[in-house]
C-alpha cells in the first residue's frame, strides 16, 4: 500500500487535474501553487477528487480586482474581498499555497485606506467601501505570519504596519463613544454576524451608513463588543512584534494592549457564566452565548487554564457548541437557536469561517488532540462535497448557503494539511502530521492511506500515512518513520526537533531517526523533544487530554 500510494502520488500531474483555466491570471497562479510542490493522493479516489475540485474553485475566487494582479475574493454571491475574512484568516491560509495572491490581498486593503485612516472593510470591482467596520480575525496576526512564512519582506512590513497604526488611531477616536477604552459595536454587519440572535433589533448597518455613527433613536446601542475589543487587543500584540522588527519601541504597543485586554473583561466578560457578552448601552449584557467566544479565543485572550475551561464548559460541550458537525453559532441550548443552513445566517449553523478561525486557538494553547475532534467530522462532510457552501448543517453535514465560497475551499485545503499532510510554520517548522480521515458517518471509509508533498527551500518532502505507521522522504530518500497517531516536527532542513501525541490513546511504537530507533510511548498533546542529537526526551508536563462533554 504504501509503495503503491507513494508511486500514485509522484505521478500526480497537478494541471491535468486542474483542467483548462478559464482566465489569463489562472496561469500564474497555478504556477505559484506548482512551485510548492503541493501534491494530495489518498487510498480513495473520492476525497482525493474533492481536494482537486478545491484546487479548481479556488481559482474562480483569485480574480484581478481594481487592476491587473489577481486578489482572493470571498465567492459564492459575494463578489468581492472582505476584511474580516478575506483580507486576514482567508489570505492567512492561502499564504502557504499561493502567497503572492496573499500580499495583494493584504495590500489593496492598505493602498484604499482613507484619509481619515479607516480600512475599508470590502473591495469590489466598483472599488472600497467604508459603511461598517466588520472586524473578525486580527489583520496584524495574519500579515506578520504571511510575513515570516514568505521571505521577510520589510518594504511590505512597514507599508503594514503604517496603514494598521492609523486604523488603530481611527479606533480610538470613533467607537469608543462611552469613553471605555474598549471597541464599540454600532451595528450587526460590524461583527458579521448577520442574522445572529445577538443583534436582534439592532440594524445591520450603521447610521446613514456612516462608520462613525450608530442610530440614535435606538434604545439600545452601541454595544461594548468583546469580539472587537479583543481584535484590537490582539492587533496590538502583533503590532509591538512589528514595531521591534522595524526597529522601533514594541512597548508602547503592549501597553495599549493590556488596557485593552482589562477592558474586555470588565466590561464583556461574566465571571458566572465564563463567557463573554456584549454590554448594551444601559450597561446590561446582552446574554447571548455565540461563537463570540471562539474569536476572543482565536485572538489569544487568556491563559491555559482560561482556554481549558472555555473547552469543558462550552465549546466542546454538546448542550452548547460542540454538535456533530461543530462548531455552532449559536449555543444550541439557547432557544433562538436556529439550525438551518439554507440561508446566509449566524443564527445556529455550523460556518466555514468559524472552522479555518479556530485552529489558531487550540494550537496556541497546545491542545492539539482536541483540534482533532473538529478535523474528523469535517473531513468526512469533505468527503461528500460537491459545492464548497458558506456553512454546514451541524446535524447532518449536509452542504447549505451558497458555492464556491474561498473559506470552505481554504478549509478543505487547510484541515488536510493540517490532519495528514506537511504544513509550514512561521518559526521555521515544518509538522509532519500522522493522522488519517476517520469513518464517523455510516462507518464508510474515507482513506485507508494518504500521501502528500511539499516543496521547502527546494527540497521536496513526501508524506505517506498508513494505519500503522508515517514515513517522511526527503528528496526521494527516507528521513524519517514513526508510528501513527503522532505528529513530527522538524526545522526546514528536515532535522528532527520533536515528537507530539495527536491521538486521545498512548501512541506506542518505533521510531527511526538517522540509522537510530527507539521505542516511544507518547500521551495525547505530550511533546518529546530530540535532544543533543542522541534522544527523545518528555520536556513537558502532561496536560491530559480533554473529553467531550454531554452537560
Amino acid at each position: 500500500m504504501r509503495e503503491e500510494l507513494l508511486e500514485k502520488l509522484r505521478g500526480i500531474q497537478t494541471e491535468q487535474k486542474i483542467g483548462e483555466v478559464k482566465k489569463a491570471s489562472d496561469d500564474q497562479v497555478v504556477k505559484e501553487w506548482l512551485q510548492h510542490g503541493v501534491k494530495f493522493a489518498a487510498s480513495s479516489d473520492k476525497i482525493e477528487n474533492v481536494y482537486y475540485e478545491a484546487l479548481r474553485k479556488l481559482l474562480d475566487c483569485v480574480v484581478p480586482t481594481l487592476g491587473d494582479k489577481p486578489i482572493l475574493h470571498e465567492g459564492g454571491i459575494y463578489l468581492g474581498c472582505w476584511l474580516e475574512s478575506t483580507g486576514t484568516i482567508n489570505a492567512e491560509l492561502l499564504s502557504r499555497f499561493i502567497p503572492s495572491v496573499s500580499q495583494t490581498t493584504y495590500e489593496m486593503f492598505a493602498d484604499y485606506q482613507r484619509e481619515d485612516g479607516l480600512i475599508p472593510y470590502k473591495l469590489t470591482e466598483n472599488g472600497p467601501s467604508y459603511r461598517q467596520i466588520q472586524l473578525v480575525t486580527p489583520l496584524a496576526r495574519s500579515v506578520w505570519n504571511h510575513y515570516q512564512l514568505n521571505g521577510k519582506d520589510q518594504t511590505f512590513l512597514r507599508k503594514m504596519y503604517a496603514a494598521m497604526q492609523r486604523y488603530d488611531e481611527w479606533l480610538v477616536t470613533y467607537r469608543n463613544t462611552r469613553g471605555t477604552d474598549a471597541v464599540e459595536a454600532f451595528c450587526t454587519f460590524d461583527t458579521g454576524h448577520d442574522l445572529s440572535p445577538r443583534f436582534w433589533h439592532v440594524p445591520d448597518t450603521p447610521h446613514r451608513n456612516n462608520p462613525r455613527e450608530y442610530h440614535p433613536d435606538s434604545p439600545i446601542l452601541p454595544f461594548i463588543a468583546p469580539d472587537l475589543t479583543a481584535n484590537v487587543y490582539c492587533q496590538r500584540l502583533y503590532l509591538a512584534k512589528m514595531a521591534e522588527e522595524l526597529g522601533e519601541s514594541g512597548e508602547p504597543w503592549r501597553e495599549k494592549a493590556e488596557i485593552s485586554l482589562n477592558r474586555l473583561f470588565q466590561y464583556c466578560f461574566d465571571e458566572e457564566d465564563q463567557f463573554f457578552y456584549d454590554r448594551d448601552n444601559n450597561d446590561e449584557l446582552v446574554r447571548i452565548q455565540s461563537d463570540v467566544l471562539l474569536r476572543v479565543l482565536a485572538c489569544e485572550v487568556g491563559d491555559q487554564a482560561f482556554f481549558d475551561q472555555a473547552l469543558r464548559k462550552y465549546l466542546l460541550n454538546t448542550r452548547k457548541f460542540f454538535a456533530k458537525y461543530p462548531f455552532t453559532s449559536i449555543a444550541m441550548d439557547d432557544p433562538r437557536f436556529d439550525p438551518f443552513s439554507s440561508y446566509n445566517s449566524w443564527g445556529g449553523s455550523s460556518n466555514f469561517l468559524s472552522l479555518i478561525r479556530a485552529p489558531h486557538a487550540f494550537e496556541h494553547h497546545g491542545r492539539f488532540v482536541e483540534l482533532t475532534y473538529v478535523l474528523y467530522p469535517i473531513m468526512a462532510a469533505f468527503h461528500k462535497m460537491t459545492r464548497f457552501a458558506q456553512a454546514l448543517s451541524p446535524w447532518t453535514g449536509e452542504e447549505g448557503f451558497t458555492q464556491t465560497y474561498s473559506p470552505a475551499i481554504l478549509c478543505v485545503l487547510d484541515y488536510v494539511e493540517r490532519l495528514c499532510g506537511i504544513m509550514p510554520r512561521t518559526d521555521n517548522e515544518l509538522w509532519f502530521t500522522g493522522l488519517l480521515p476517520y469513518a464517523v458517518d455510516h462507518g464508510e471509509t474515507i482513506a485507508d492511506a494518504t500521501a502528500y508533498s511539499r516543496q521547502i527551500d527546494g527540497v521536496t518532502y513526501e508524506l505517506v500515512n498508513t494505519l500503522e505507521d508515517s514515513i517522511v522522504y526527503q528528496d526521494g530518500k527516507v528521513l524519517l518513520q514513526f508510528p501513527n497517531g503522532l505528529r513530527a516536527v522538524t526545522d526546514r532542513e528536515g532535522k528532527l526537533k520533536s515528537l507530539i501525541g495527536m491521538s486521545a490513546r498512548t501512541v506506542e511504537g518505533v521510531v527511526s531517526y538517522q540509522g537510530q530507533e527507539w521505542r516511544v510511548a507518547v500521551r495525547g498533546n505530550e511533546r518529546f523533544d530530540w535532544v543533543d542529537g542522541i534522544e527523545l526526551k518528555k520536556i513537558e508536563a502532561d496536560k491530559g487530554v480533554i473529553a467531550p462533554s454531554y452537560r
